[in-house]
């Protein structure tokens, strides 16, 4: 099975080996057709604290590290 990959901005780098992943997904709405927004925050593993915030990564998926860490920072 291929693991996830989602692309999105950090919004807290403060935690040790951590960052917060802000990843942003567009759909049309089903009944309206509008466009919609919709975010979601992912807890992902950053072994050497080299992220910072704003900038835009990549996660991928991966076996769990902790309670809410379930995914891994690969590259900008």
């Amino acid at each position: 099975m291929t693991k996830k990959i989602l692309k999105g901005k950090i919004t807290s780098a403060k935690n040790n080996k951590t960052v917060v992943v802000e990843v942003t997904r567009k759909f049309k709405h089903p009944f309206y057709g509008k466009i919609i927004s919709r975010s979601k925050k992912y807890h992902a593993h950053d072994e050497k604290n080299k992220f910072k915030e704003g900038q835009n990564v990549s996660i991928e998926e991966c076996k769990p590290i902790s309670k809410k860490k379930t995914w891994q920072v690969v590259d900008r």
